[in-house]
């Protein structure tokens, strides 16, 4: 690719490299975390427990040489614990904040949806500004910024379910899933040796990870590719197995997950398939089935899979 330094082209390579050693069998899932990075997005990680999402989010952190926290989102788990508090200093009669978790590159909030709804909302203004405000007092955080959040899909008690709004400022939500029987084979013996963190080695830096999320603004989006992409979030909202579609914030996290994914494949324009494989991860989390088309045994899959068909896609653009 002519608009990428070679090294940002063997950096994305040593990341991916060092992810896939540490999450065997799991590709595709490494190409859209590097993709929501690379765009600037955020992270829904809905999975069973030990399918590995922590590892691959502190292999992830290591690689970038990046700042990382983990919050464990409990009940009891209060805003200040995130974003952190003001505290009064005596000696100088002011207030000094002391920054919480929330101050770092990649943030792993674990069971998200442990956490009351209160809690949930201290995380809405990180994810679309890239602040905090505590005591009204606006704090930047770290660029990048990534939230790479978990919720465990099978855990009914003692959860509370993300709101739409929230749901709609992740750029991406899949899961890991259980690997085959000779990944999981090969990993139980690697893992008998040794931890696949420990021999890990940073292969990039922050500042290189920023340099290569402007260089996705560059990326070409065709006049006919963009109106496919139109096309597919505006069929959704009017699909009569949907009670709502996707939002326009929706297409945008579409516009800029297939740019990012396009660099990643080492692209400076987007074509249609790039927007075909990422749409259900990026708009399955912001539809709402009906209760009717539910009852049928429909799914969202089923749907995006029906809009697909129904809307024509571009045989031919010129770059």
């Amino acid at each position: 690719m002519e608009t990428m330094i070679r090294d940002d082209v063997q950096a994305l390579k040593h990341i991916q490299a060092n992810l896939e050693s540490c999450i065997l069998g799991k590709s595709d899932e490494i190409s859209l975390l590097l993709t929501a990075m690379l765009a600037g997005g955020h992270v829904l990680l809905e999975d069973v427990p030990g399918t590995g999402k922590t590892v691959l989010i502190k292999a992830l952190a290591k690689s970038i040489h990046g700042q990382f926290r983990r919050i464990q989102c409990n009940p009891d788990l209060l805003p200040t614990d995130i974003t952190g508090v003001s505290i009064y200093h005596p000696k100088d009669e002011v207030f000094i904040f002391r920054p919480g978790p929330i101050m770092t590159h990649i943030l792993l909030a674990d069971e998200i949806n442990r956490a009351t709804t209160k809690t949930q909302s201290a995380l809405l203004e990180a994810m679309e500004e890239r602040s905090v405000t505590v005591d009204g007092e606006t704090h930047e955080l770290p660029k990048p910024f990534l939230l790479l959040a978990t919720q465990n899909p099978i855990d009914f008690e003692g959860t509370y379910t993300l709101p739409e709004a929230q749901l709609d400022r992740f750029m991406m939500k899949f899961s890991l899933g259980y690997p085959d029987a000779e990944t999981e084979t090969r990993m139980i013996i690697s893992q008998s040796i040794s931890h696949p963190l420990d021999g890990l080695e940073a292969v990039s830096d922050v500042e290189q990870i920023l340099s290569l999320q402007q260089q996705v603004k560059q990326v070409h989006l065709e006049e006919a590719v963009a109106a496919y992409l139109v096309a597919i979030t505006r069929a959704t909202r009017e699909h009569p197995s949907l009670y709502l579609g996707a939002s326009p914030r929706a297409t945008l996290a579409l516009v800029q997950a297939s740019k990012a994914y396009a660099l990643l494949q080492q692209r400076d324009y987007v074509i249609p398939d790039d927007i075909k494989f990422l749409a259900p991860y990026v708009l399955g989390h912001r539809l709402i089935l009906q209760a009717e088309a539910r009852m049928e045994g429909a799914s969202v899959s089923s749907v995006l899979q029906s809009v697909f068909q129904q809307v024509k896609v571009p045989v031919r653009w010129e770059k």
